[in-house]
């Protein structure tokens, strides 16, 4: 499907970080399609990029605040005047202080523009995944309905020899009965024919009676449909007195 027809449908929808979730992953193989690899690289490194400066943003505040720390402790109370070695100490917290405070900046505007990064390499992921998507529920939709046309036709074809099995069954048996009551048992075994005619009887008269039985069930299951689909509701209010 064209490109433009998947940006219409993501317009104004926040997608969630593909590669951070579960079922994407069982979806796509944990991204094994071809043209995706670069995708998940790349967004998975964006992703490791932004905790990794958010957890230094985390220890230049740690650092900075321990510094300022510092800086009171070495105070001199009162109206005394700062010894050398304090003067010192404080001038190089403060000195610190600066390059904390620089690198922050640097952290905050990296964190700034990650987020922006990140959503547009997830877009081009879920762009493309919606691509596979669609291909593969095309070649699917195809193969389910190719597979029902075989099922569709093997079923008939089922049907034809389960009935030419009870024809030939129902033949053998009246050839089998004819010759056995003509020439009898003797003469009959000359044939080679191993067959037990009662008991193929009783299995076509209990195989006539199963089908008489489910024609029976399912003419009352429609009856009740269409009883129900008129309106005509049985009237079962006598069916629990005494």
């Amino acid at each position: 499907m064209a490109k433009d027809v998947f940006e219409q449908v993501l317009k104004n929808k926040r997608v969630p970080v593909l590669t951070l979730d579960n079922k994407w992953h069982k979806l796509f193989n944990n991204g094994d399609f071809p043209g995706m690899k670069a995708h998940v690289d790349a967004l998975n490194s964006l992703l490791k990029e932004q905790a990794r400066v958010q957890e230094e943003i985390k220890k230049l505040k740690k650092i900075k605040q321990s510094l300022m720390d510092d800086i009171v402790e070495n105070m001199p109370d009162g109206e005394l005047a700062m010894d050398a070695a304090q003067s010192k100490k404080v001038a190089e917290s403060r000195r610190l202080i600066d390059e904390a405070n620089e690198k922050l900046q640097d952290c905050e505007d990296k964190l700034l523009d990650l987020p922006k990064m990140i959503d547009e390499e997830n877009y081009q992921l879920m762009l493309l995944s919606m691509d596979i998507c669609y291909d593969e529920l095309l070649e699917n939709t195809e193969d389910i309905e190719n597979i029902g046309a075989w099922i569709k036709e093997m079923r008939m074809e089922l049907k034809k020899n389960i009935l030419k099995k009870q024809q030939k069954e129902v033949k053998n048996v009246e050839l089998y009965t004819y010759m056995h009551d003509i020439f009898g048992p003797d003469v009959i075994s000359i044939f080679d024919i191993k067959y037990d005619v009662e008991k193929k009887k009783q299995e076509m008269i209990a195989a006539a009676q199963a089908r008489a039985e489910e024609r029976k069930k399912k003419e009352m299951k429609e009856t009740a449909i269409r009883n129900i689909a008129e309106g005509k509701v049985p009237d079962t209010s006598g069916d629990n007195n005494n």
